[in-house]
């Protein structure tokens, strides 16, 4: 059980970190998501929503006992995960692995949830 809570708090923490990097990148590197948007064909208007729900999301993960809140969380990023490994294959810019290592986490980290209720 201790080992399986353990595997759970790194994956999550690093999940955290790297979701954390991501919404920092949103909010005070806005130039250069915004090209990066414009490039994937997305709207920038999403940009600013997209940092909040990501925030609200490990809200959830880390805090709320809700379990329907904490699948919607999980859900939610493994959508985005899932878009921006694809955004990043289709337009051929080499940068997918970064939305690949936050599946595995996800994953790691929404199985191991399970296992140390």
């Amino acid at each position: 059980m201790k080992t399986k809570k353990i595997v759970y708090y790194i994956s999550t923490g690093l999940l955290t970190l790297l979701m954390l990097f991501s919404v920092s990148m949103y909010l005070f590197n806005n130039t250069e998501i915004t090209k990066a948007f414009t490039s994937f064909g997305f709207p920038t208007y999403l940009i600013y929503p997209l940092a909040t729900a990501k925030i609200l999301g490990l809200v959830a993960i880390w805090f709320i006992n809700n379990t329907s809140l904490k699948e919607w969380a999980y859900a939610g990023f493994f959508f985005n995960f899932i878009l921006a490994f694809f955004a990043h294959y289709m337009i051929s810019d080499g940068e997918q692995m970064g939305a690949l290592v936050a599946i595995i986490l996800l994953l790691v980290s929404y199985f191991y949830s399970k296992k140390i209720k």
